[in-house]
Parts: C-alpha cells; structure tokens; sequence
C-alpha cells in the first residue's frame, strides 16, 4: 500500500487562497453537485480513472506544470452539439459543456502495477454562457471526490524514477484561484485546450492520426480544414531547438497570466509570453535576470505550485542563456 498522508483536508483552508483577487468576480451560473461521482465521468473501478462513453479523451501537444502530479483531460459535449472554431485558440464550446481534468501521482513511478493516488479533478461547466469553475478532492478510499470550492491543503507522498520519496505539501484550489488564471478579457476561459494546443498526433484504434480529425470524426468538432491550424511545439521535445522549447515552456506555463489581456496583476508585469509574438514584443530581452530570478527562487507560477520545475527552469535557463 502506498503512504496517503492526509491531513484533516476540510479543514485545513489555504491562506493563499484567501489573499487572492481575481478582479472579476466568481461566476455563479453553474449548480455544482456534492459529489463527483454524480456526473457520471467515471465506470468500474473509479481510481483506474477509465471514462464512461460520454467523457472524450483531450491530449495537449504541451502541458502545464504542477508539482510533478500526472493529469487526464476529457470533454464532455452535450449530444447534438459541436465544438466551433473561431481561431487557433480556445475554440467555442456549446452550453453545457463539461471540461474535466485530474491529477494524480503514481504510487511508485517505477512500477505502474502499484497504481496510483488520485488527488483531485477540477470542472469547468459552460452554463448560460459563464464557465463556472469547481474543484473536487478525492477521498482516502479513493472511490469518489467531494466539492471544496474554498481551497483546502494537505500533504503528498509518492515515489519517483530514481526511487527516491517525494514528500510535499499540495494545495487545492479556491474558486478564486482558478479565475485568477482562468481569464482573459475579464472572461473566464479554458486555457489547455486550444485548437493550436489539441494539434497533435495521436494512436486510435485506426493508427495515427490528429486529434482534431478525431474529433471531427467522432462528430465532437465541426468541420474544416485541419492543415489551417498551427501547432504549439512540445517543451518536452529535445529533438526541438530551445528556442522552440523555451517559448513553447513559457507559453504554456505563463502566458494564460502574462499577456496584455489576462489576470491584470499579473498582465501589469508586461511580459507577453505567448509563442507567437516576436521576441521583441516579449519584455524577455530586457526582463531575463527577473525571469531567472523568479523561477530560481520558485515564486512562479504564482498560483498552482508548490514545488519547482527543474526540468523545465533548466528549459529556460538554457533558453535564456542562447539569446
């Protein structure tokens, strides 16, 4: 059995989360149940994490980092309804969709037979045209999770490749935290699942093909011309220069807050992380002993983190050190 150090997680609430001001405020149009299992996201054995025929699988071409823990991103596309494109960005889903995603951390990240702990999911729910935003936490049992939306902390125990035990403390977020993040024009939105970021080969029971021909297969996206929609590079791709990696890294990490458009604490720093704007547009040339600082010293992400990226501050660095 693995070590689950829970501690009293109900009672436990963040200070954190407390201090945080979103700016705008908490959208409210969405009844989130109690219970998690009352969605239906999940058959069988809830902990092996195996969705039921309404939950769609999404793979992100990158990925935000969160204190090592593994994730799994499904959809959920009310029947009769599609997802549209409006761009290479976040696409527009149709009114009830359900975007779910959860993390854990395997037992033993040698031996995958020992399972796995399953932290937490989080909801984003499109009702009357609001996302709502709602975080359930898993229990000990691991058969079912309960809704905290005021953000709650408790402690993770797991060991990795090399054999060596991690042990941290890990933080569920409030609603507020998530909509610090999850905003751009003072609107809540998604921030993975950008048709850039959905752009990417994947294995189905036909061989390998791309994501978003899968969707459009599955009748899960509308139809038109996939070869017209970029790419976001994956960080974790050493085959890529590290310029494609760095940006990629900063992009997908930092750029839902720094940008002209975003959370305006964070969008006042006047970076402007995204992957597609020119490095002199960025503020990087000019701010790169702050951004080293920042990631040395572990203080961003700002919200999400508890432990730092090595991998990825070593992405950066490296980028950083090629300008």
């Amino acid at each position: 059995m693995y070590r689950w150090i829970f501690q009293s997680v109900f009672c436990l609430v963040s200070v954190t989360a407390c201090g945080v001001d979103p700016g705008i405020p908490v959208p409210n149009t969405v009844d989130f149940e109690a219970s998690l299992s009352a969605y239906n996201i999940y058959q069988g054995d809830a902990s092996s994490l195996t969705p039921t025929a309404d939950y769609q699988v999404l793979e992100l071409g990158s990925t935000l980092y969160s204190d090592y823990s593994k994730k799994q991103r499904l959809v959920y596309i009310p029947d009769g309804t599609q997802i549209t494109q409006i761009d290479n960005g976040i696409p527009q889903f149709p009114e009830g969709t359900i975007l779910v995603k959860t993390f854990y951390f395997p037992v033993d990240a040698r031996d995958t037979s020992l399972g796995k702990q399953v932290m937490e999911t989080r909801l984003e729910i499109l009702g009357d045209g609001e996302w709502n935003v709602g975080t359930y936490v898993w229990n000990e049992e691991q058969t079912d999770a309960q809704l905290a939306l005021k953000g709650v902390d408790t402690t993770v125990s797991w060991v990795d490749s090399n054999g060596t035990e991690q042990t941290f403390d890990y933080h569920y977020p409030s609603q507020k935290e998530c909509v610090a993040c999850h905003q751009l024009n003072e609107v809540v939105t998604p921030i993975g699942p950008s048709l850039r970021n959905l752009n990417i080969e994947i294995e189905t029971v036909d061989g390998t093909v791309s994501q978003l021909t899968a969707l459009q297969d599955n009748g899960l996206l509308t139809t038109f011309d996939v070869s017209t929609v970029s790419s976001l590079p994956d960080y974790h791709n050493e085959t890529l220069s590290i310029e494609e990696r760095g940006r990629a890294y900063l992009d997908m990490n930092c750029a839902h807050c720094h940008q002209p458009n975003a959370w305006q604490e964070s969008s006042q720093k006047r970076f402007e992380f995204r992957y597609e704007t020119s490095l002199s547009e960025t503020n990087i040339l000019d701010k790169s002993d702050d951004i080293r600082r920042v990631f040395q010293d572990g203080e961003m992400p700002y919200l999400g983190t508890s432990v730092v990226h090595e991998e990825g501050w070593e992405i950066v660095r490296e980028y950083l050190d090629s300008l």
